[in-house]
């Protein structure tokens, strides 16, 4: 990993978004790749959807939608460990999810005038899991539970076709769809599942959906890019990333391990460390040395970390590793100091956050209880990660009574001739004529 070394150093923040490790991700690059995808889709439906799949998963012959019995009855090769894990996630998911419905609330200004607030959901969802260097279950469930918690009555999940499993997702997607009760589930992947969803495909019985999410490469969120103001999509998600704050306290094994944890994920994931501790420094650096070589995914770990997205940064102390953090905005953050809530407390801009040693990224993952569908690429400085907020829309309902509105009706009126809008003042006007005036405008 490449060193950055910023003390003796008074940043702004400017400065800092310039300095920050970035994954060289070009999405807008990707987006004239993917359109013609996406076109294709929208005018000749199942027939592209089969090109496609042909072309970049090479499976011919199979069925796009997986038959409801397929997906019911691969819960029969699932093996029990994994069952139960699966199932604990989503206790664990339903209950944290559902604390992030909001309740209905109600503001009453004046006797007779109310404003009710309520959180409505969509109606019909999207769900997308990808199904390149590895299978997300997890994944799945991310998705699936927040947006059944939000109420949302009608859910579609999409993954690429498997050569190796008759033309079918992966099995362990299968098996996250059928423990959440997700029954309409289609083999199709990438750009092409991205535009199946937005425009619907007729020949499937697959309606166009409100509202797209799930993760995905860099061509996934491209295509979202693509149908985003047709539908709603959740985010871009591009590559993963972690930033960990750690001084002289923190264990070195701990932070290296995580680091090479999410470097596994995809050769451009970006591995940040942010220390005030030269001597932490070089000891995580000698652990990753001893670990990543040990791991399954050695060869795509050390890309990963040797690449421009990773790197250790060094900073005077914590104060600055805090500014830092806020400017790269990480997607996962871990604060392992002698003061973490003090840390914490500094903290603005990060799509999660693990705090104290034994809180490790991979937790979040899986078996946290929160979402791990997280905005990447610094958007976490703007943008918030899946949850069922996702699938929410709050709603305004006004309700004035005669006297409410005549309480406002004049200072109404002075508003409609400043803006140069009479008829909206005469609409409210309207409401206070006497009947046999009523009767004369009308004939």
């Amino acid at each position: 990993m490449r060193t950055i070394d910023l003390r003796g150093h008074e940043l702004s923040r400017a400065e800092l978004l310039r300095l920050v490790p970035r994954a060289a991700v070009d999405t807008t690059a990707a987006v004239d790749r993917v359109r013609p995808l996406v076109d294709a889709v929208r005018d000749r439906g199942e027939e592209a959807l089969r090109e496609q799949a042909r072309d970049f998963d090479r499976v011919e012959g199979h069925g796009l939608r997986v038959p409801e019995q397929r997906v019911a009855s691969s819960l029969e090769t699932c093996p029990p460990e994994v069952r139960a894990a699966l199932e604990l996630l989503i206790t664990r998911l339903r209950r944290a999810s559902a604390a992030q419905v909001p309740l209905e609330q109600m503001t009453r200004l004046a006797d007779g005038a109310t404003i009710r607030q309520r959180w409505q959901p969509v109606t019909r969802v999207g769900l997308y899991a990808p199904g390149g260097k590895a299978a997300y279950p997890s994944s799945v469930l991310m998705n699936a539970i927040a947006a059944q918690a939000a109420g949302v009555e009608s859910l579609a999940l999409a993954s690429p076709a498997q050569p190796d499993n008759g033309g079918a997702p992966h099995e362990a997607v299968l098996w996250a769809a059928a423990l959440a009760g997700v029954s309409e589930v289609y083999a199709i992947g990438g750009a092409g599942a991205i535009a199946a969803f937005a425009h619907g495909v007729p020949s499937l019985g697959l309606d166009p959906v409100d509202v797209v999410t799930g993760p995905g490469n860099v061509f996934v969120a491209a295509a979202k890019r693509a149908v985003a103001g047709l539908v709603g999509i959740d985010s871009e998600a591009g590559t993963t990333e972690i930033l960990v704050i750690a001084d002289d306290t923190a264990n070195p094994a701990f932070v290296a391990a995580d680091l090479i944890s999410q470097a596994e994920h995809d050769e451009s994931a970006a591995s940040v460390l942010v220390t005030d501790s030269l001597d932490l420094a070089e000891r995580v650096r000698a652990e990753i040395i001893a670990r990543a070589p040990h791991t399954r995914h050695a060869e795509r770990v050390r890309e990963a970390l040797s690449g421009p997205q990773s790197a250790i940064i060094l900073v005077d102390d914590l104060t600055v590793a805090a500014r830092v953090s806020n400017a790269y905005g990480p997607e996962h953050l871990e604060i392992q100091t002698c003061d973490d809530e003090g840390v914490l407390a500094l903290i603005d801009d990060a799509g999660a956050v693990f705090v104290g040693g034994f809180t490790p990224v991979s937790l979040g993952d899986y078996l946290a209880g929160s979402n791990h569908v997280l905005p990447t690429g610094g958007t976490a400085r703007f943008a918030a990660g899946l949850g069922a907020h996702t699938f929410l829309r709050p709603q305004q309902i006004i309700s004035y009574d005669r006297s409410a509105l005549s309480s406002v009706h004049a200072p109404l009126l002075a508003l409609a001739q400043t803006e140069g809008l009479p008829a909206h003042g005469e609409a409210v006007s309207a409401r206070f004529e006497s009947v046999a005036e009523t009767q004369v405008g009308s004939e």
